[in-house]
């Protein structure tokens, strides 16, 4: 081991508190990857998740890789060897399991990039027993695995507090009794819920390239995969197990109050996988609060429904009496209150966003959003007034039956917005800006939009040039937005089935150049991205079962599209 690349890793667990490094030997090894730089995965709670899992499993050992980040400040380095694991520098061919936290379709490439840098086969098929199993999870591939199919052992779906315990029984067992991996395979998915083994089912397709079935490949497997939920999360532990600088949100100890949505917003996958909406027991919280202030002295409270939770002013009161702050995120503009907005205050925050998401009340209507005009503007005159300075604007453009008009309400929202606060508070109160995050809607399995096709990135670009220029004028309000060309990508990914991972390994072969890659395939992207799937098709993502009936997502399609 280079004594330059020991020194890096070394000093980054200096800076860490609450990592676990056991010593090798007896354990069952798991090499935990988030396919991104190390900033952003040990913001993730959901991985954070996992490594607490598997280490307190007494069977197993969980280190961690990320995706390395090149020049001379880098975190994570790779070479000869590949990736190293940062809590004893271990190869990753070494361990035992290879498992991917994965939350973004566009960091699919990165997984193939890590497997490669270590020497694996990307192709499940081609690996033999001595390469480690190949596993992944998270919201990304819970939703559509199907793009990656070829390339994994073995994905945990859903939520892992339950199943991952499961799993590692039946590994643990299973090497125990010396059978061979296929057999491993074919026990965890005949015994184990949320556990999907690719290779044991058979994808069909039809003349127009549409798929006709997916079927398990022999007897005794289950027909589909039965996603099931954790009924109580209380007796599970999400909050930040490893503390560390240089991290998003690094200033918060990040605790988990709820889980799902009942909202339902028709775009939203959070309200449909995640159901039903489950809140963590005030109890729970406050005991995670304290654990957080040893360490911190703000808690960031997190989750899919933060302000629907009926302790929040509660939870809120208890950090603020510990003279500490509380970083409340996912707000919803009809839960902003007094209040809430004093909290936000004494936690020194000083940009609120709020999601309108469509800037018409028909648009809104069409995402089942539930807010009105009045509901944003109090909202935004409540923050000011008490001297919250900046206000994030979240709007979404190419939404199903979105017209030219809706594209004017988004402006006249904006500037309604920005006039009306200056006006009210002009003298008295200091404003700073008004800050448009513009984002193309890509639909996403699971959701009532499943069935829609993304806007062309073109018009969506013209879309949000029209938005940026009507407002350049407007000394208050700034305009950010995402790159379309990537939306095309993150479609192809999120809705495509498993001939998409031919695209996925030419992307890598190529180094990432999508444009060389897209040419290169015989596959039709546009045909997963631009086409309006029909009601009765089988989708990728159908082998699936979250206990959300299509039946019922189509009938609120209707309902949002009455005329597709």
């Amino acid at each position: 081991m280079d004594w330059k690349l020991k020194k890096i890793y070394g000093g980054i667990l200096e800076n860490e508190t609450g990592y676990v490094k056991k010593i090798w030997g007896t354990y069952n090894t798991v090499c935990l990857a988030y396919p991104n730089h190390y900033r952003i995965g040990m913001a993730n709670l959901g991985f954070q998740t996992i490594y607490n899992i598997f280490n307190a499993h007494p069977s197993f050992l969980c280190e961690r890789i990320f995706l390395p980040v090149s020049g001379n400040d880098a975190r994570f380095v790779s070479g000869a060897a590949g990736i190293v694991s940062l809590e004893n520098q271990k190869p990753i061919a070494e361990f035992d399991i290879l498992a991917f936290s994965v939350s973004f379709e566009n960091d699919y490439p990165n997984i193939l990039k890590i497997m490669d840098s270590a020497g694996i086969p990307l192709l499940a098929k081609d690996r033999s027993e001595k390469y480690p199993l190949v596993i992944g999870g998270g919201i990304a591939l819970t939703l559509n695995p199907e793009p990656l199919a070829d390339f994994f052992d073995l994905f945990i779906l859903g939520e892992a507090e339950e199943a991952l315990p499961e799993f590692c029984d039946c590994f643990e067992e299973s090497r125990r009794l010396g059978h061979p991996r296929g057999k491993f395979l074919k026990d965890a998915q005949k015994k184990i819920n949320n556990i999907y083994v690719p290779a044991l089912y058979e994808v069909g397709y039809s003349a127009e390239s549409t798929i006709q079935s997916i079927v398990p490949r022999e007897a005794g497997l289950p027909e589909k995969i039965k996603i099931k939920h954790v009924k109580d999360i209380n007796p599970f532990c999400t909050e930040e197990i490893i503390s560390a600088p240089e991290t998003e949100m690094e200033d918060m100890f990040l605790v988990e109050v709820n889980r799902g949505c009942a909202r339902s917003c028709r775009f939203c996958a959070a309200s449909f996988v995640y159901r039903p909406v489950r809140f963590r027991g005030y109890k729970e919280i406050t005991a995670a609060i304290e654990r957080g202030l040893e360490r911190k002295n703000k808690i960031g409270l997190v989750g899919t429904a933060v302000s629907d939770h009926p302790d929040l002013l509660n939870i809120c009161e208890y950090i603020v009496a510990r003279n500490a702050q509380a970083g409340v995120g996912s707000l919803r503009i009809d839960k902003i209150n007094q209040k809430i907005v004093e909290f936000i205050k004494a936690g020194g925050i000083e940009t609120v966003a709020l999601a309108p998401e469509a800037g018409s009340q028909r648009m809104r209507d069409v995402l089942r959003k539930d807010i009105t005009e009045a509901d944003i503007m109090h909202s935004a005159e409540l923050l000011t007034e008490n001297d919250i300075p900046n206000l994030k604007l979240y709007f979404m453009v190419g939404l199903p039956t979105e017209e030219e008009r809706d594209i004017d309400a988004i402006i006249e929202l904006t500037k309604k917005i920005q006039h009306h606060v200056l006006h009210k508070f002009e003298g008295k109160k200091k404003f700073r800006r008004v800050t448009l995050s513009i984002n193309q809607f890509i639909p996403k399995p699971a959701t009532p939009f499943q069935w829609c096709p993304l806007e062309d990135v073109g018009l969506t670009g013209k879309k949000i040039k029209k938005i940026e220029n009507a407002l350049k004028r407007e000394k208050f309000i700034k305009v950010i937005h995402d790159v379309p060309k990537w939306n095309y990508v993150q479609t192809l990914l999120s809705l495509g089935d498993r001939r998409v991972g031919e695209i996925l390994l030419t992307v890598n072969r190529l180094e990432g150049n999508w444009a060389q890659a897209l040419k290169e395939v015989n596959i039709n992207p546009d045909f997963y991205v631009y086409r309006q799937k029909q009601s009765d098709e089988i989708l990728p993502w159908d082998i699936i079962d979250l206990s959300v009936s299509k039946k019922a997502l189509m009938k609120e399609f209707r309902k949002a599209v009455p005329e597709i």
